[in-house]
């Protein structure tokens, strides 16, 4: 499950079945909140689908939200998240190390992952900790501010990172999902000028095509 967007203000939530590729609910939103995917999840359940597992992008609140489901992170956003903080082309050798380490995330298994994590952060705690004062406030601050946030970025999201090892048939990454929104977006693209009504009458046949 995930949320894609059209506009500054407006997008589409939706649930797609992994196997079958059949997008069993969406909703039109203005931006993502927890309890539209509480709403999408109610809705599959009262179909009487078994819902088997989830796979999402570590929406802020989710994995608590639906802790009695098995959820998985989403191995390709985790990536896009550490390189958001440390860019393609980091220039701390402690940073070119984790963005290596991240984009392997998908050829590793958990326990492969783990080990090569917790020596990462062996190898540069002290320098993952130095800090600095502030010349503003005249508090210590951390110097290393990015470098920090990919990291616990991926601490906290670890526990989630590889629930499909365990679950049968559960992706680890929600590519589908993204395909369905790129040959989505890429139609769209060949019909500019429509407006926002006729644009949703188009994504409404797109998913039930």
């Amino acid at each position: 499950m995930d949320t894609t967007y059209f506009g500054k203000n407006w997008g589409v939530v939706v649930m797609q079945d992994s196997e079958s590729r059949k997008i069993l609910w969406r909703k039109y939103v203005r931006n993502e909140k927890l309890i539209d995917y509480q709403e999408g999840i109610n809705f599959i359940l009262s179909k009487r689908y078994r819902i088997r597992g989830i796979v999402c992008d570590g929406f802020k609140g989710i994995f608590g939200q639906f802790s009695d489901i098995p959820t998985q992170m989403c191995q390709r956003h985790q990536i896009d998240i550490v390189r958001r903080y440390l860019t393609r082309n980091p220039k701390l050798p402690a940073g070119k190390e984790l963005l290596s380490l991240s984009n392997s995330i998908t050829q590793l298994s958990k326990n492969e992952f783990v080990t090569l994590f917790d020596k990462w952060f062996v190898k540069w705690h002290d320098f993952l900790n130095e800090r600095t004062k502030s010349e503003q406030t005249g508090k210590m601050q951390f110097i290393h501010k990015k470098l920090r946030s990919a990291y616990l970025s991926i601490k906290r999201n670890l526990p989630y990172l590889f629930v499909f090892e365990r679950i049968a048939e559960m992706p680890n990454t929600n590519n589908s999902l993204e395909g369905t929104f790129t040959a989505l977006k890429n139609r769209l693209r060949n019909h500019n000028g429509m407006s926002k009504e006729n644009r949703k009458r188009f994504i409404d046949g797109f998913f039930k095509a």
